[in-house]
């Protein structure tokens, strides 16, 4: 099986940019989407073959999720079920025969850590929100986690060491998420690869630079660790300022 996690910056801008040709030839059988900016109806999106299901934010133009399906779930449902996280459009949960699939834009804490209060409260709502969902099954979860764990996923750790996605505060709630059951399958694979990113400044040439950041995660509950395949950051994809991710399960 394989999935396939992707935060596009505007979903309209990316169909511009070959989001079609990359969904043809990647012949995957569940794409996620972040940061779609746009309201389902906005737009014509039709891919042969696939179901879609969408969460957009109240606010238009900002953040929201939508996941493309050729496996029927058994049911979808969106956010966490509290009201001060459920305006965003950040979360979409498809339940298959073997798991629940969560598709996710975690919130950035913004220029001067603006939001990190409300991202500390958030990760705690996340991780239980997940812990309830593996009472049930075991659970794969993708998409822009807007952290990158270590020093080894980001050029610059040290001149970034307090700047959003990379203050001590979220690199611990990541912690604490993988220590509650949960495996970061591109590390489980490829512990000491270097210089793999998943996202980019669009500012001072950085992709071009290679300074990135590794950000956009596939995540498993520990059960399902043994069925990892591979875990693959396409780096050489364009259309967005991040690549996509891909999952492959036994």
């Amino acid at each position: 099986m394989k999935l396939v996690s992707w935060n596009v910056n505007g979903l309209r801008a990316c169909m511009g940019k070959g989001f079609g040709d990359f969904v043809a030839a990647i012949d995957a059988d569940v794409i996620c989407v972040q940061e779609t900016k746009m309201q389902q109806g906005q737009a014509e999106i039709h891919f042969d073959g696939y179901e879609q299901f969408w969460n957009s934010a109240e606010k238009k133009g900002y953040s929201g999720t939508a996941v493309f399906t050729r496996i029927p779930p058994l049911s979808v449902s969106y956010d966490m079920g509290i009201e001060e996280h459920d305006k965003e459009g950040r979360i979409i949960c498809a339940e298959y025969e073997e798991f629940f699939l969560v598709t996710v834009y975690t919130p950035n804490s913004q220029d001067g850590l603006a939001r990190l209060d409300y991202r500390m409260k958030w990760e705690d709502d996340f991780r239980s929100y997940l812990l309830n969902l593996r009472e049930k099954k075991p659970v794969v979860v993708c998409g822009d986690l807007n952290v990158a764990h270590n020093e080894i996923d980001l050029k610059n750790p040290k001149t970034n060491r307090k700047n959003a996605g990379f203050t001590d505060e979220e690199r611990q709630k990541m912690t604490q998420l993988l220590e509650s059951g949960f495996v970061d399958t591109f590390r489980y694979l490829y512990p000491d690869a270097e210089g793999i990113y998943s996202w980019w400044s669009y500012r001072f040439q950085a992709r071009a630079k290679n300074a990135g950041w590794r950000i956009d995660y596939f995540l498993v509950s520990d059960e399902l660790k043994d069925k990892i395949c591979d875990s693959k950051i396409l780096t050489d994809v364009y259309g967005s300022d991040h690549c996509p991710v891909v999952l492959e399960l036994k």
